[in-house]
């Protein structure tokens, strides 16, 4: 059932694309184009005006034949956005760890501030995006060692480093040995 009387149209389309929390519950929006129905406060693309419809419960939006958004969780009770927004960049970190990642480019691919990003990152994991990155690099890097007969200096690139100083400083302090005295004490375990 289509939202009737509470807010006009226009202004539903200016809280959706405003992103804000507190209309979340109040009402749901559809994109027709995509067939996925999100909150009020949900990070995704503004969608253009015309393809845009308003339900008052996920219930209504889903028996319409819309199917709920996997970022903002408008079906669940218990969302949380600044999680959701914390696991967007943990799924995005581990999908393009190799690429010269910037806090302003996964900034920019969530769709907020590198401040805002930085501060809530780290307020909820207890670590810098940038320690977090090298910790999956590292990670990734050990593996590489376990499983391949890649150089090290391969290694080193093929897991997003952008050179070996950063990557050898990286690997020693988690690890507390070099790439290769890694590697040579894993070859003696087998």
């Amino acid at each position: 059932m289509v939202i009737q009387g509470r807010f006009s149209f226009n202004e539903m389309v200016t809280i959706a694309n405003s992103c804000d929390p507190s209309y979340d519950g109040v009402f749901f929006y559809a994109v027709k184009t995509t067939g996925i129905f999100c909150r009020p406060s949900c990070k995704s693309k503004n969608p253009n005006k015309e393809n845009i419809t308003f339900f008052q419960t996920p219930e209504d939006a889903k028996r319409a034949g819309f199917r709920p958004c996997k970022r903002c969780q408008p079906d669940t009770k218990n969302f949380d956005p600044k999680l959701a927004i914390i696991n967007d960049t943990k799924a995005y970190i581990h999908s393009h760890y190799k690429e010269g990642l910037t806090l302003t480019k996964i900034a920019l691919h969530i769709g907020i501030s590198p401040y805002y990003l930085a501060r809530l990152f780290k307020t909820h994991t207890s670590k810098t995006l940038h320690s977090y990155l090298q910790h999956i690099r590292v990670n990734k890097a050990v593996h590489l060692l376990k499983t391949t007969e890649l150089s090290v200096t391969d290694i080193c690139y093929e897991v997003g480093f952008q050179n070996s100083s950063s990557f050898y400083h990286a690997f020693r302090k988690k690890t507390k040995q070099t790439p290769q005295q890694y590697r040579r004490g894993f070859s003696h375990d087998l």
